[in-house]
């Protein structure tokens, strides 16, 4: 398809293949780390994929972050990102981190909902505000999470800040992709999924980061939402799509300073 290689991030990355094990790894070593303050598969839903991690710091939470994976909507799960709570737990948040069903079997607007449904029951166990970042597509699910129509207002007026980390702001072009083929996407059905068309909005602070060393396609789609959302903007020099992430786990990194400032 015509944008297929556009959109192909791996095939641009040296090592590329070694990044998922060592996110596993690190995951689970953090994770075990943690002892009693890890609750693990807490449901948020009926379905096998639909539970939650939560972490949580020493001492009282100052509030709650939730970190969205994400894997093109087609891939991952919670258990591969565990470690990235580090830099907001070591900062005194609890952290959340859901699974979601995934594509072909569901479609994106239902994945939608199911992580608005994992933000409303975390939010019921932490209580103070809210701040919110995902990657990639977990960027684009945090950015529908503004959404007036997607998230209660009890919940969505608590969100301070979200920070959609190299997302997908703008869904239309993925139609000329042979992934569409699994998301199973219309035309109107990408309009209505892309943040860049949302305009009922929760008044959080969105700042859009995005690796400077990442495919163009990426930098357009987090420069078309910063325009659309006149969001603050921060492109960090060298990091690709894979490693963009990391700083989550540094509790100094600027990146963590942004989401729980």
């Amino acid at each position: 398809m015509e944008l297929d290689d556009a959109y192909a991030n791996g095939a641009y990355i040296e090592g590329a293949a070694d990044y998922p094990p060592r996110w596993v790894a690190s995951a689970e070593d953090f994770r075990n780390s943690l002892h009693e303050r890890a609750r693990l598969d807490i449901p948020y839903g009926t379905g096998t994929r639909h539970k939650f991690d939560l972490f949580l710091p020493e001492g009282e939470p100052v509030g709650l972050f939730v970190f969205v994976h994400g894997g093109y909507w087609l891939a991952f799960d919670k258990s591969t990102w565990s470690h990235l709570a580090r830099g907001a737990l070591e900062r005194g948040w609890a952290v959340a981190m859901p699974s979601y069903d995934l594509c072909p079997e569901v479609r994106i607007a239902e994945i939608t909902q199911q992580v608005a449904q994992a933000v409303v029951a975390a939010a019921g166990e932490v209580s103070g505000p809210i701040v919110l970042a995902g990657h990639s597509a977990g960027g684009h699910l945090v950015a529908r999470m503004l959404d007036k129509a997607v998230l209660p207002e009890a919940v969505g007026s608590r969100i301070r800040t979200v920070v959609p980390i190299s997302p997908l702001s703008d869904l239309r072009p993925l139609l000329r992709t042979s992934m569409n083929d699994k998301f199973q996407m219309s035309a109107e059905d990408a309009t209505a999924e892309s943040p860049v068309e949302m305009t009922e909005r929760y008044p959080a602070a969105v700042t859009v980061w995005v690796g400077g060393a990442e495919r163009p396609s990426f930098l357009d789609q987090a420069i078309w939402l910063v325009e659309a959302w006149e969001a603050d903007h921060v492109i960090a020099l060298d990091k690709h799509h894979f490693n963009v992430i990391e700083p989550l786990a540094d509790p100094d990194s600027d990146l963590v300073a942004v989401i729980t400032g």
